[in-house]
């Protein structure tokens, strides 16, 4: 399990209408590398507005099935134990831009 792979994971979230949704995790390597039972992920929304600073644009090159959009402003802690259905990963170059959309999302 690394930092800027996709998961598919089963009910994410209660409130999502979704039975799955795909996830990037954004925790840093140290953490996920430890006994820590859960890791920070964004996840992935099919519907998204390529102005918003805080979406990065994602699709088959990163293993999706369609253009998507990983939503920086919604991140969540999700069990390691649901993050077994690997998906892909992004480049270096793409994480970069994911970084920064974080950036911009926590206000750091």
């Amino acid at each position: 399990m690394k930092r800027g792979e996709f998961y598919r994971v089963y009910r994410g979230s209660k409130n999502d209408p979704k039975d799955y949704r795909i996830f990037l995790i954004v925790s840093r390597q140290t953490l996920i590398n430890t006994k820590f039972s859960t890791v920070i992920c964004a996840p992935v929304y099919s519907n998204y507005d390529e102005t918003i600073q805080t979406q990065v644009e994602v699709g088959i090159d990163q293993g999706l099935k369609h253009d998507s959009a990983i939503c920086c402003d919604d991140l969540m802690g999700i069990p390691k134990s649901l993050l077994t259905d690997y998906v892909g990963s992004l480049s270096d170059a793409k994480m970069e831009e994911v970084n920064s959309a974080l950036r911009v999302a926590l206000a750091v």
